[in-house]
């Protein structure tokens, strides 16, 4: 069993050391190496973390999420997890303690032949703990020669969207995302790619968006503190001065072609963004196409009007909303104005260009 007495370790990567709770054991850094080993109790040698008969699990927490929340909820689940899990897998706790915190942690557990790393919080964490599988465009797994299964990613949603975990039809119970850790079935899930020329990739698994959807995003993150209503705040501070712009797009390496006045360019791995806005409703996560959805020629009331066919999926039969499946689409504007916002699982990304493009099962899901 777990014992609430456990050992924090000390990552050098990081400002602020995350904790690690491990039954009977600590971890600790290898400096010289970068890499966390396990350390017996009782002053034993070293050993890997897949040395362990158990499942190693690692949970990478926001504890700043949903304004706190995610923090106390997860105080409330660890009783229930511990005795859920502790007889069958060794349990390792992080907190993050900044930006970009759970990536490090990750790679740093994937290193380490972590059996699970799971995303405990919102759409955010995912997304960080997401990019955290791959290291210079390669899947972090296959820079570690002795890993002998990989790493699967597993999500707790306790955040304020937790848009990705509606595609699958999860809720916000944290208790049945314990038994689904538990029973440990696996599926593939693909992972979109956003490149830029001179930029390192960045990876996501839900829904990248480009020009207002994007900008409403990249506002709704300053109003995290009050909750769904934060997407509502966004999108009004978007429509400010907001301008549909001509851009052109290259579907799969063929031709270019001009779309006028475009409003929103959304490209679905999942089928949720924004709080519940069921954007890409064809989008299914395991076979091999992203779901490209672009509205034109919107003003704001059309967004008032047919703002439930938004929510609930229908605005593909709507005028000036088109739809396609694509392994790749690269999209400019063409008056190159550097102002078109990008984002990706709510996480802004700077502004065009950017090629958008699908690697297919590229990760283990619990699921």
């Amino acid at each position: 069993m777990l014992q609430s007495s456990c050992c924090i370790s000390i990552c050098p990567y990081t400002a602020k050391q995350p904790s690690f709770l491990r039954t009977q054991q600590r971890i600790t850094s290898d400096l010289s190496s970068d890499r966390i080993t396990l350390r017996a109790s009782g002053g034993g040698g070293a050993a890997a973390v897949s040395a362990s008969s158990l499942r190693d699990l690692v949970f990478v927490v926001n504890p700043q999420g949903a304004n706190g929340r995610t923090a106390k909820e997860w105080k409330k689940l660890l009783p229930y997890l511990r005795s859920r899990l502790g007889k069958d897998c060794n349990v390792c706790e992080t907190l993050t303690s900044g930006p970009s915190h759970a990536i490090d942690i990750t790679r740093e557990a994937i290193r380490d032949g972590a059996d699970a790393v799971i995303a405990v919080g919102g759409d955010g964490t995912l997304h960080e703990v997401v990019n955290g599988f791959f290291w210079e465009g390669k899947p972090v797994g296959n820079l570690n020669s002795e890993a002998s299964h990989l790493t699967a990613l597993g999500l707790i949603p306790l955040g304020t969207g937790s848009d990705f975990a509606r595609t699958f039809g999860w809720n916000n119970d944290p208790c049945e995302a314990v038994e689904r850790i538990a029973k440990g079935m696996r599926s593939r899930v693909d992972v979109g790619v956003i490149d830029k020329e001179g930029k390192d990739s960045h990876y996501f698994i839900n829904v990248a968006d480009v020009h207002l959807s994007a900008k409403a995003g990249f506002y709704a993150s300053k109003y995290k503190k009050f909750g769904n209503l934060c997407y509502v705040i966004g999108a009004l501070q978007a429509f400010m001065g907001h301008q549909n712009r001509d851009m052109r797009i290259r579907v799969n390496g063929g031709e270019w072609e001009i779309y006028p006045q475009v409003t929103a360019l959304c490209v679905g791995n999942a089928k949720y963004f924004g709080g519940g806005m069921k954007i890409t409703p064809n989008a299914i996560p395991g076979n091999g196409n992203l779901e490209v959805v672009i509205l034109q020629d919107f003003k704001w009331y059309d967004f008032v009007i047919k703002l439930h066919k938004l929510y609930n999926g229908t605005h593909l039969s709507v005028k000036n909303v088109t739809s396609r499946s694509v392994q790749s689409i690269e999209v400019e504007e063409i008056s190159d104005s550097g102002s078109i916002y990008v984002q990706s699982d709510g996480e802004h990304l700077g502004f065009l260009p950017r090629k958008f493009r699908v690697l297919p099962g590229a990760i283990d899901m619990i699921s």
